[in-house]
């Protein structure tokens, strides 16, 4: 979900760039006539190469910029339909964070929610905790329900919605780890909060699953 917003939002700063662009294209002076006016209208010294001399009021207020923080996620392996996505520590000493992770896609192609999952350790009854992502514009009071095969589904509520998507951090006991380990397709029933009276299902494929679990990092609780 967050990988469409970042495109479409890099689309819109292609376009906006492409029209700025175009409009200076139109006004643009000659390099003799731009340092001549520069250097009149600042009253500013300027170097042999036409460059604003040190301290001038042309630099004043600009933004030199800063490094930007690497995401810092990769994916490590890949087990049929599920990949290990980790996390890099910030430091050497800190350890790696890995988590299955499977992209999910309607018929047509276009992915339309994300489902990752990590094992808990010392967490009582539940065994892992997951993170299922759905598209904005989904009826939160509905809630989110997770069934595997066809059988009897479970509902989980949302936690939160961002620019990205909704979603909903769910814990899973080892029965629901089990039934995921045996079955075939986990199937995601979400409503949309513009047709109230239609249930969307999306599918997850369960092959690698088991393989994907036994990568995944086990967090302490």
């Amino acid at each position: 979900m967050s990988r469409l917003i970042s495109r479409l939002s890099f689309v819109a700063l292609l376009a906006l760039g492409t029209a700025v662009g175009a409009q200076d294209t139109e006004t643009t002076e000659t390099p003799a006539e731009t340092g001549a006016e520069t250097g009149a209208e600042t009253g500013t010294e300027t170097t042999g190469q036409g460059e604003p001399g040190a301290g001038s009021a042309v630099t004043q207020g600009l933004d030199t910029g800063r490094e930007v923080a690497e995401d810092g996620s990769y994916i490590r392996e890949t087990h049929e339909d599920w990949q290990i996505k980790c996390f890099r520590g910030q430091t050497e000493d800190e350890q790696e964070l890995c988590q299955m992770y499977q992209l999910l896609k309607e018929s047509q192609g276009n992915p339309v929610a994300e489902f990752s999952l990590y094992k808990l350790a010392n967490a009582g009854n539940v065994a892992a905790g997951a993170t299922i992502a759905v598209p904005l514009g989904t009826l939160l009071s509905e809630e989110v329900k997770l069934s595997v095969d066809g059988g009897k589904a479970k509902s989980y509520s949302y936690s939160f919605c961002t620019m990205a998507g909704c979603f909903a951090r769910i814990g899973l006991t080892q029965a629901d780890i089990d039934a995921l380990k045996r079955g075939v397709t986990a199937t995601l029933e979400i409503v949309p909060a513009q047709a109230p009276d239609q249930n969307v299902r999306i599918d997850a494929s369960l092959k690698g699953f088991t393989a994907a679990y036994d990568a995944a990092s086990e967090l302490s609780n």
